[in-house]
């Protein structure tokens, strides 16, 4: 928590806006410039409009899985493919299994309706690699017909080193690889078994080929300048202490970024660690194990394990407006909605990357010590814009004095439902808010304001619409008082 006496006494917000004035767009190509001064400018470009690459990005573009890829060669105790619901998201779900043919009708149509989308991506609900020719068929038909689409590919790595030239033929630059140990000793308490040279294998030499096959290919991936992510799912008393040593690993092989999601357990969904009672990790101790990743292989923190037939922002998931039933039989790709929403989103995200740079630098010269926890209900574009009732999660950002940093996102039920609350709800996301100081909303009722304050939380509306790190500025100014005066963008 930040304390009163954190606050710097003096702040000068007339050079600070001065530079917030002359940080605002010029043009409709300057969304560049949320380029971080130490990033490679080739590299920028290869992820500026990547939602799952880019943080920053991610306000502004989305993703399409397209499930093409049923079969895997490998058996988690955390997945069950067999499962299937459409208001449950999470990996290895999907609603309906495409050919190739289908894949592409569905990518135009989404494409179509679906102006931010920048990257389709096939993970599952099997393994795009094991299952390849699906996978490179759905790839080569879709680069035909869209060809500024992002292709990307989520794996175990148990096939990967035999793809990687086609992989880097077709110009997929992006892969991500699921690696949840690097001693197998651990990896036998994941791994049941897996499928690999025509054989089952199991136990310990299970997961000791399944590692060698992954450090296989994430350096072939490195040597060929591929991007690649690193998920890795931290299953408490299994592997969390352990994913210390993941990150390690991964950043000497040339990953890219390193993605730590929680364990998802819940017994209904029929997974071995669900049935027999493996928790996952609370919010805050996930938090904790990022904040101890720190300084090792760069951390993706604004993931949603997605289904495997998501569509849309992260956050949010349109796939069931896209099943095959609702698809026209013939469809063209006609780039005009695309072209525009970029132009739209270059000019934002000028203004929103000059907005966050002038905040940023105010929190980091005024706050001391100390924290604040702020979660921000939002539809997207970087500000606060959703109404607490209605949002189905909250984006999570940190006040210190290394700036405002975006930590998290914590899911929630919505609690609105016909114009209507439910207490049994808001106790759920009471719940889901541990250790968050305030929320940021578009609009909140008295009463849930009034139930989130007795739990220790404040909840704000007074900033609707502004940019989320306007918004949290003018909250610590509110908060500590006029040492540091809120500003607008």
């Amino acid at each position: 928590m930040l304390s009163l006496d954190a606050i710097a006494p003096v702040i000068d917000l007339d050079a600070m806006r001065a530079k917030l004035s002359e940080g605002g767009c010029k043009s409709s190509a300057c969304g560049s410039s949320a380029k971080p001064d130490d990033m490679d400018p080739a590299v920028w470009e290869r992820i500026k409009d990547h939602p799952c690459y880019s943080e920053e990005a991610h306000h502004y573009f989305a993703r399409m899985h397209v499930a093409v890829a049923p079969a895997c060669n490998i058996q988690c105790n955390y997945c069950n493919r067999k499962y299937d619901c459409a208001n449950e998201s999470r990996p290895g779900v999907v609603s309906e299994k495409l050919t190739p043919d289908q894949a592409l009708r569905k990518v135009i149509a989404v494409a179509n309706e679906v102006p931010q989308l920048s990257v389709l991506g096939i993970a599952g609900p099997g393994d795009a690699c094991y299952d390849w020719k699906r996978t490179k068929a759905t790839f080569e038909a879709v680069s035909a017909e869209i060809p500024d689409v992002k292709l990307c590919i989520s794996t175990n790595g148990l096939a990967l080193p035999d793809h990687v030239d086609e992989l880097a033929a077709m110009n997929v630059d992006h892969v991500t690889i699921t690696i949840n140990m690097v001693d197998p000793e651990i990896g036998a308490k994941i791994y049941p078994w897996i499928f690999y040279q025509h054989r089952r294998w199991t136990g310990v030499e299970a997961s000791r080929i399944l590692h060698e096959r992954q450090m296989q290919g994430l350096e072939m991936l490195t040597a060929r300048g591929i991007l690649t992510k690193i998920n890795s799912v931290m299953i408490p008393g299994v592997n969390d202490d352990h994913l210390v040593e993941v990150n390690r690993w991964v950043k000497e092989r040339g990953a890219f970024l390193h993605n730590v999601m929680p364990l998802i357990s819940e017994a209904e969904h029929g997974t071995h660690f669900g049935l027999t009672g493996q928790r996952g990790p609370t919010a805050m101790e996930l938090k904790a194990l990022q904040d101890r990743l720190d300084g090792g292989a760069k951390l993706m923190r604004h993931c949603r394990q997605c289904r495997a037939d998501a569509v849309g922002l992260l956050g949010e998931d349109r796939g069931q407006e896209f099943t095959l039933d609702q698809l026209p039989e013939v469809v063209s790709y006609d780039p005009a909605k695309r072209e525009a929403y970029r132009e739209v989103v270059a000019r934002e995200r000028g203004d929103h990357v000059a907005a966050k740079s002038v905040a940023d630098a105010a929190v980091r010269a005024a706050v001391t010590g100390g924290s604040m926890l702020v979660a921000v209900a939002t539809k997207g574009g970087g500000r606060v814009n959703e109404h607490f009732g209605h949002a189905r999660e909250f984006q999570v950002y940190e006040a210190s004095p290394k700036g405002i940093v975006f930590v998290g996102h914590r899911k929630v039920d919505q609690y609105c439902m016909g114009g209507f609350g439910e207490d049994a709800t808001l106790t759920g996301v009471i719940a889901a808010l541990e250790g968050v100081d305030v929320v940021l909303c578009a609009k909140i009722g008295d009463c849930p304001k009034d139930d989130l304050a007795a739990a220790g939380i404040r909840a704000s509306d007074d900033h609707a619409h502004d940019y989320i790190e306007t918004a949290i500025l003018a909250l610590v100014a509110e908060t500590f008082g006029a040492a540091l005066e809120p500003m607008t963008a």
